[in-house]
């Protein structure tokens, strides 16, 4: 195996570049370090749960995204890896509270924290979690301050609108992608943007990158849907149908229910649809939707529009240097759809 291949499985998704490679897996092995001190507790439980997801793994992928956007300026700045812990702590912290309002069984292959200790010690965990964030974000200045707290407050409007569902006259399907425009793209697009101003990058290179995260964010997402039910859990460290149990609107879903209101759906198609509206307790019916929903042409549709939202992605970054960082994100944004093939 050459070195290429050992540095990509480290950082965990396709870098073109050796020597980029090597740099982002030895910064991320850092970054980890610092993650492990940052939820350390002197409360014995506190240390538990907040330990609980982040020894679980998970791909790291918001710090690998504020790591190598600075290296579009001096990347070994000590407050480039103070930013990468930021966006980490606070998306594990989401995980937390997602996993209770979704009712996830599982999370990256493992027990959820409030299947262990319950719903409120799991919305506690989360909010240290964001204290700790909240406390290392301080140390950079009220800039990296106010950004924090906008992107915080996407993170939960976009909770609050996935909660609430679309109002009366809204598509659902605008809904649901600005519902993963906040969700998930908001950070991602902080991840980029603060790489790139903690290493002194140009700002039209910080503007570039944090374009490319909200738009890669909302690409990954769909990426997922389809992962979701097209992977088996031992891949996906999830239980396929969760968010069909618990009603959470998914993109193959909306565009199933598109046709069905549209009237030019088949009856399988309305058949579908009234077994998403029945009873999913059984472990039996819920598999037996997913397969219906697995074989179904909205699984395409929905791999379509990652694919779309992706190439959007990368024309964001056109106009950054040729060069490996470049590339890196152009491959990354590649790799998220070709995971959901």
């Amino acid at each position: 195996m050459t070195r290429s291949h050992d540095a990509r499985g480290a950082v965990g998704f396709p870098v073109p570049d050796d020597a980029l490679a090597q740099r982002l897996a030895t910064r991320l092995a850092s970054v980890e370090e610092r993650l492990h001190d940052a939820a350390r507790h002197a409360d014995t439980l506190a240390d538990a749960t907040s330990r609980h997801l982040m020894s679980a793994g998970g791909k790291r992928l918001r710090p690998l995204l504020t790591l190598l956007c600075a290296e579009l300026g001096e990347a070994d700045a000590t407050e480039v890896l103070d930013a990468a812990v930021v966006v980490e702590l606070t998306h594990l912290a989401s995980l937390y509270h997602d996993d209770v309002m979704d009712s996830a069984p599982l999370r990256r292959g493992a027990p959820a924290a409030h299947e262990l200790w319950g719903n409120n010690v799991a919305i506690l965990t989360g909010d240290l979690l964001f204290a700790r964030a909240s406390l290392t974000v301080a140390a950079l200045g009220p800039q990296a301050v106010e950004l924090q707290a906008r992107t915080f407050e996407r993170l939960c409007l976009g909770q609050l609108r996935e909660s609430v569902g679309p109002g009366e006259g809204d598509d659902p399907v605008e809904h649901y992608i600005q519902v993963l425009a906040d969700k998930t793209a908001s950070l991602l697009a902080t991840s980029a943007r603060f790489g790139a101003w903690f290493a002194g990058a140009d700002e039209k290179y910080a503007d570039m990158v944090a374009e490319y995260g909200e738009r890669v964010g909302v690409a990954f997402q769909l990426a997922d849907d389809v992962i979701d039910l097209t992977s088996p859990s031992e891949l996906t460290g999830k239980t396929p149908g969760t968010d069909l149990r618990e009603g959470v609107p998914t993109m193959p879903t909306l565009l199933l229910r598109a046709r069905v209101a549209s009237g030019e759906s088949t009856d399988e198609d309305a058949e579908l649809v009234a077994m998403l509206d029945g009873d999913l307790s059984s472990d039996e019916v819920l598999a037996d939707v997913v397969d219906r929903l697995r074989q179904h042409d909205v699984v395409e549709e929905t791999r379509a529009e990652a694919t779309r939202w992706a190439r959007e992605a990368v024309e964001q970054v056109a106009g950054l240097p040729d060069g490996p960082v470049r590339a890196a994100l152009e491959s990354f944004a590649d790799a998220l759809v070709d995971r959901a093939s």
